[in-house]
């Protein structure tokens, strides 16, 4: 099947799908959202992105029309309708339509949008990316997941135009993140990744590369690290739903990482482990 759309009870392929000019996330971004793949109807963490969406939500203060599980069932139903063997799943809570004005009524409905397409992640097996920096211009709630993704748009451009993959953000010389993924480094065997607070994303992914140093007793450190210490690193890994772990090899055309291969591929076997594990099958 084609591409599936779903927004405010109405099904139909995303080409004819209409939402009214008046929904907020059109004049203010203002929502929230969350992004999964699947792998033969089985998404994979989707609890724990459902947990993070409603968190974003409640950070807003925007009114979800849905219980957890009643969202859960729905997008579980339109995996089922949709029927491809990879799927990304993505699905947004605006506010609410309104008259265009900055402040709100608070007992707004939100709209509610699903999307599932015909997609797969990158194979971390397979690819390495190339990255340059560019300061993090971002507001202070980077925690959560708002619909407000301009900067981190710029910031993404700026990377195809220099033919890299992804765009380090840092403030100053402390690097926070990338556009749309977090990034961490391993030095002298232990993992350093940037604290989860407002000037980052939570990311699941980065959550499960924590998970997975644990139980593999490779120490963590939740400190932030300088573009200095990424230039220096033994491997720095960005992780994202959509790539888990890939290594990347360079920054601002130099070299980096490359030093502890025996790690990195240590760490992503063990996430390949956890997705068969759930899913049955890798998701690439």
């Amino acid at each position: 099947m084609g591409n599936l759309a779903y927004y405010n009870g109405e099904i139909k392929p995303l080409e004819k799908l209409t939402i009214p000019a008046t929904d907020r996330a059109l004049f203010f971004g203002d929502g929230v959202y969350e992004v999964v793949y699947a792998i033969n109807q089985k998404p994979f963490a989707l609890d724990e992105h459902m947990e993070r969406f409603f968190k974003s939500c409640e950070l807003l203060n925007v009114n979800s029309s849905m219980s957890k599980l009643e969202l859960k069932n729905l997008i579980l139903s339109l995996i089922a309708q949709q029927k491809n063997t990879y799927q990304k799943i993505y699905w947004q809570m605006s506010r609410g339509s309104a008259i265009r004005q900055h402040d709100f009524d608070p007992d707004l409905k939100p709209n509610l949008l699903i999307i599932i397409t015909n997609e797969k992640i990158k194979n971390m097996r397979k690819v390495k990316f190339d990255l340059i920096s560019v300061e993090d211009t971002r507001f202070l709630h980077c925690n959560i997941k708002t619909l407000n993704l301009l900067p981190s748009v710029m910031a993404s451009q700026k990377a195809k135009v220099a033919n890299a993959d992804e765009a380090v953000l840092h403030r100053g010389e402390l690097v926070t993140e990338c556009a749309h993924s977090n990034i961490s480094i391993i030095k002298n065997g232990t993992l350093q990744t940037a604290p989860a607070n407002n000037l980052i994303l939570p990311g699941v992914t980065r959550k499960h590369l924590i998970e997975i140093c644990n139980d593999l007793n490779v120490p963590v450190v939740e400190k932030p690290f300088t573009l200095q210490e990424l230039f220096d690193c033994d491997e720095a890994i960005v992780s994202s739903s959509g790539c888990l772990f890939i290594e990347a090899k360079s920054l601002d055309g130099r070299q980096i990482g490359g030093k502890n291969q025996k790690l990195l591929h240590e760490l992503q076997k063990a996430y390949e482990e956890k997705i068969l594990k759930s899913c049955g099958e890798l998701l690439y």
